[in-house]
């Protein structure tokens, strides 16, 4: 209420109701309040930059010390994981047993699950004694395929530890290789930068258009454009109503209608070159450590600058073979991109037939993408290896995963635990520092701690800084570990250990599978 009434005047000569006025106040206060949660913000990254930095510093000395330790804890992490899951299940087996003999003789626990039915409350299905006999069933499948995994791929997974520790020993000799990622996101940001830039600049080179409107339907100038500076009488005299009115923000030249195409083109050009700049990576830490495979004496063979010398050959050999792996997988990007925008535009229509086709199209391109990263990951690594194009490459680097695909599959599994387990680690080690630390509830630095607004904003940036940098050091890692995995298959098909083709491999990969170099000194 303003002055008992419900409206007010705005000062302009109209009169508006209240709520308006309550809606702008709100809107306005909401501006405010964002104001200074924005400032209160800055402010404590202001005070609590350098501590930031510290946690920062400390995740990535973590990741450093996790990568070496894998050389000496890679078989003990793995075979204690796999002793856990079964001891899990087994506790699981025998809960479940002890659950139904529990409802042994009580009043509704032998009740079918098939006549009692779908029931909204799932703790109903815990009293009958047939759902923990199931439960029983399904744990003990699942224990016996896990066991019978074991006794058969024992050997694969010992080659994969194998491997793994062997990655650990390469990347302690090509220490270098931990500071790519720096490289690669400095060429993404550029990409970025370039996006971006185009993007604005193809956004606001419009201009408001105007038009003329006018009451009466018969107007022959309704609807043409028009410049309100200087709107002539002549169509005032045709149409006596008409007026020059702001119709849309645009243009209606060749150049305007194509803008959306020309966005489509720009983004298509990101993810070309930033695909490139990763496939620019993979191929640089590819070379490097298959130049480290392929040294017969470890490391005493290895070059004296491996990264160096595996960036310039990529560049100046292998810059065709990029571009054509990262275009394969930039059409099918943008081809998603299309069927987002496509699927936002249709869901206002009711076609359940429509929703379902593009719900099928969007999941074929996304398994489609997956198998092109997995395929290019693996053709640059044949790349850098043999200097071979990109199809050649990718046909190669195929069928040699497919005649070992249960190597891979193990390998696949065994890595993907321990980056995990890695990644668990050191955002949560430092996370939880960080939450005593700017909480005041470490003791010893209570005092050192600097006051904040929200201790959640440097705890929430140290997280992701952390998670951040463990990704990328574990990223070089993961591409160690594929590239020995390949040259080490490589390995086993081309070479019988003789003087004229001896095995590269490491001695343990030998011993493991009982290899040795004839008239060679073992390496």
């Amino acid at each position: 209420m303003v002055g008992n009434e419900t409206t007010y005047e705005d000062g302009h000569g109209a009169r508006k109701n209240i709520t308006e006025l309550v809606e702008g106040a709100k809107k306005a206060n909401g501006v405010l309040e964002a104001r200074q949660l924005a400032m209160r913000i800055f402010e404590d990254y202001t005070v609590s930059w350098y501590w930031i930095v510290i946690g920062l510093v400390i995740a990535m000395v973590m990741s450093l010390l996790f990568i070496v330790l894998l050389r000496f804890l890679a078989g003990i992490m793995v075979w204690v994981m796999i002793v856990m899951v079964i001891l899990v299940l087994g506790y699981g087996i025998f809960h479940c047993y002890m659950e139904y003999a529990r409802l042994r003789g009580e009043a509704g626990s032998d009740v079918s699950l098939v006549d009692l039915g779908f029931q909204t409350d799932l703790r109903v299905y815990l009293h009958l004694r047939q759902t923990w006999m199931a439960f029983m069933i399904i744990l003990s499948i699942i224990e016996v395929i896990i066991v019978l995994l074991l006794i058969f791929l024992r050997k694969r997974i010992l080659i994969a530890i194998a491997l793994i520790k062997e990655a650990s020993r390469a990347v302690g000799y090509v220490m270098c290789s931990m500071l790519y990622p720096l490289v690669t996101f400095f060429l993404l940001c550029l990409c970025i930068a370039y996006w971006a830039s185009t993007a604005v600049f193809l956004s606001t080179s419009n201009e408001a258009i105007y038009k003329i409107f006018d009451d009466v339907t018969d107007c022959p100038v309704a609807g043409k454009t028009c410049n309100p500076e200087n709107f002539s009488s002549n169509e005032s005299r045709l149409c006596p109503g008409a007026h020059c009115q702001f119709a849309f923000y645009g243009g209606e030249s060749g150049y305007h209608r194509a803008l959306l195409g020309l966005q489509i083109f720009n983004a298509f050009m990101f993810f070309w070159l930033a695909n490139f700049v990763l496939a620019l990576g993979q191929v640089t830490l590819a070379g490097a450590f298959a130049s480290y495979y392929w040294s017969l004496h470890k490391p005493d063979d290895l070059p004296a600058f491996p990264l160096f010398s595996a960036f310039s050959r990529a560049l100046r050999y292998h810059t065709g073979s990029l571009a054509f792996g990262a275009l394969i997988l930039a059409i099918v990007q943008i081809i998603r991109v299309m069927l987002e925008y496509l699927d936002q535009r249709l869901k206002a229509a009711d076609n359940k037939f429509a929703k379902f086709l593009m719900t099928c199209l969007k999941c074929c391109f996304w398994c489609l993408e997956k198998f092109i990263k997995f395929l290019n990951r693996n053709a640059y690594i044949m790349i850098a290896i043999y200097g071979t194009n990109f199809c050649t490459s990718a046909r190669n680097a195929f069928f040699l995963l497919m005649r070992n695909i249960i190597r891979v599959a193990v390998l696949d599994k065994v890595t993907d635990f321990l980056f995990l387990l890695g990644k668990l680690l050191i955002v949560g080690s430092v996370g939880i520092l960080a939450f005593f630390f700017f909480t005041h509830r470490i003791r010893i630095v209570q005092d050192t701690a600097p006051p904040l607004n929200y201790y959640w904003v440097p705890i929430l940036t140290v997280i992701v800084g952390s998670y951040l940098i463990a990704h990328g050091f574990f990223s070089v890692y993961g591409m160690c570990v594929d590239t020995l995995f390949l040259c080490f298959l490589e390995d086993l098909e081309r070479n019988d250990g003789s003087a004229e083709r001896p095995y590269f491999m490491s001695s343990n990969l030998k011993k493991l599978l009982n290899k040795t170099n004839k008239k060679l000194v073992e390496s």
